[in-house]
Parts: C-alpha cells; sequence; structure tokens
C-alpha cells in the first residue's frame, strides 16, 4: 500500500535523488554569492576617507558658541563640514558649514563661531564630507 502511495504522489527513488541535487546546487549557489558579498563588502580594505572629531566647545553667549574640531583628510583634498549648536533638549538652535581648503597636512584644528537663536549648551560636528 505505501509504495502506491509513493508512486501516487511522486516520492519514487529518482526524485528523491533529484531533490538532493536540487538542494546541493540552490545552497551552492548561496554559499557562492555570500562568499562574494563577504569579499566586496569586508575585506576590500576600503576605509573612511575623513574623519572629524569635536575637542571642544565654549559657550560665548546666548547668541553664539566656539566649537573647535580637528578633521583628518587625505591630503591636498578640499572638504566641507556642518558644524551645529543644540540646546539643552538636543533641538538644533545654530548651523553653520565651513569649507575646508586643501593642505598638505593630514590631521588639521579649526575654530568657528556658530551664531545661535537661544542659549545652546553644547557644539559639535555633525557630519564631513570631499567636495
Amino acid at each position: 500500500m505505501s509504495s502506491n502511495l509513493d508512486e501516487r504522489y511522486g516520492r519514487t527513488p529518482g526524485s528523491t535523488r533529484r531533490d538532493r541535487r536540487v538542494l546541493w546546487v540552490v545552497a551552492g549557489f548561496f554559499a557562492l554569492i555570500l562568499t562574494g558579498w563577504v569579499v566586496w563588502a569586508g575585506l576590500d580594505g576600503a576605509g573612511p576617507e575623513i574623519e572629524a572629531r569635536d575637542t571642544r566647545h565654549q559657550i560665548i553667549d546666548e547668541n553664539g558658541i566656539s566649537v573647535t574640531f580637528e578633521v583628518s583628510l587625505p591630503p591636498e583634498k578640499a572638504a566641507s563640514c556642518a558644524v551645529q549648536a543644540l540646546n539643552e533638549s538636543f533641538t538644533v538652535v545654530g548651523w553653520k558649514v565651513i569649507d575646508l581648503a586643501p593642505s598638505a597636512d593630514y590631521t588639521r584644528s579649526f575654530t568657528e563661531i556658530v551664531k545661535t537663536t537661544e542659549l545652546s549648551n553644547t557644539g559639535l560636528i555633525y557630519r564631513c564630507w570631499l567636495t
């Protein structure tokens, strides 16, 4: 009786071997794709080209804050950085984009004054990008 049911529903020794073969081919395909992605995304050795770090801020008054920061970027490349001032509820109350001229130095320090709409309690780098 069970052999009749197996034949009726396609469970023959030949179909079992075929199903295993298809499973191994699909698993091999996914393994190949995963390996390619790991090599492309993780092992290519490319790091960030530009790094920015806040070093200090000084509150001038309710209309301004001085922000000091360091930027590391490849020599002879130009960049721009956005500096922001935040109040105690982390709302942006001042914003300024600074253009950095190319230089032979890898790491440089900058101090910028950001005008604010109200008293801020911190100033920091939002983001830097190559231009």
